[in-house]
């Protein structure tokens, strides 16, 4: 992936080496949303020593935001910090594709922040860990990450490559897109009188949603900035596929159960963000709509 010298986002907050948020805990109030619950519970697991069910239950349940904690005030990343100028810069791309995505549409878009952080930190939808992996919270409507997820895609799901990185970042600022959109909070909604089975299928839809914006920042990030090199999509498409909550289920467990699924089998994902990169359109990303994923 072609990235440096293009613009960087001033939108980046480091939190890194601060010590975390206190409180303890994964006290998302069933409002943040990662880049894969099952992924969540895996690295937890792996990480903490924690069963993998457990961490289901504690991720998924909750009654609402939780209110900010008190955090010192946010520096920017050091210049001299590779990784740190590669998602600024990624996210100033997914700034200037969605911004002129929402303007074509007569809208002004709001762009969010993107946190670094280690160990933990605190979020308005509570205590963000570092085995959470990355996530959205539309509370104050900021992407977190701990940059040593990258080195855990490496290790744990043999996922590797900037382009591949840049996907899961444009994933989760899929999710500020449909928070933007009032997608999410509809979806919130309808999950609270839903059973646990049609809540986690909304869920499903919601995130390939989100693949599918990933790929829709992809498509035209590429059109106007040339950013794809040889090979840059089979690795988006190789982190899709690692993160499907089938192949993480099996890694997890050795058993598949579909109707616990959050985030969409490995074929789906790779479907959805092929679609949003071969076709570039918002209207291609309409998962509430179809009547297969």
């Amino acid at each position: 992936m072609k990235w440096e010298g293009n613009r960087e986002s001033d939108n980046v907050e480091d939190r890194r080496g601060e010590g975390g948020g206190g409180g303890g805990g994964f006290g998302f109030g069933g409002r943040s949303i990662g880049l894969g619950t099952v992924a969540v519970a895996l690295v937890a697991s792996y990480f903490l020593g924690i069963n993998p069910l457990t961490m289901l239950n504690l991720l998924s349940g909750g009654d609402g935001p939780v209110p900010v904690q008190q955090q010192a005030p946010a520096h920017k990343p050091s210049p001299n910090d590779q990784m740190a100028r590669f998602v600024s810069t990624v996210l100033a791309d997914t700034e200037d594709t969605w911004g002129q995505i929402f303007a074509a549409n007569g809208k002004q878009y709001a762009r969010p922040k993107l946190v670094l952080f280690s160990g933990s930190t605190p979020t308005a939808c509570g205590t963000g860990q570092t085995a959470t992996g990355p996530f959205y919270c539309p509370g104050d409507q900021k992407v977190y990450i701990d940059l040593s997820f990258y080195e855990l895609m490496k290790q744990r799901f043999k996922v590797s490559g900037n382009f591949a990185q840049a996907y899961v970042i444009a994933h989760e600022v899929g999710h500020h897109v449909q928070h933007l959109m009032g997608i999410s909070d509809k979806v919130d909604a309808a999950r609270r009188n839903a059973s646990e089975k049609q809540a986690n299928a909304m869920s499903v839809r919601l995130e390939l949603q989100a693949d599918c914006f990933a790929g829709v920042w992809a498509f035209h990030a590429n059109q106007a900035r040339h950013i794809l090199e040889e090979g840059d999509i089979e690795d988006a498409l190789h982190a899709a596929s690692a993160i499907g909550d089938d192949a993480l289920q099996r890694q997890a467990r050795g058993v598949v159960v579909p109707d616990s699924f959050t985030h969409g089998s490995s074929a789906q994902r790779v479907t959805w963000f092929k679609r949003g990169i071969n076709e570039g359109k918002v209207s291609a990303c309409n998962t509430f709509a179809a009547k297969e994923l």
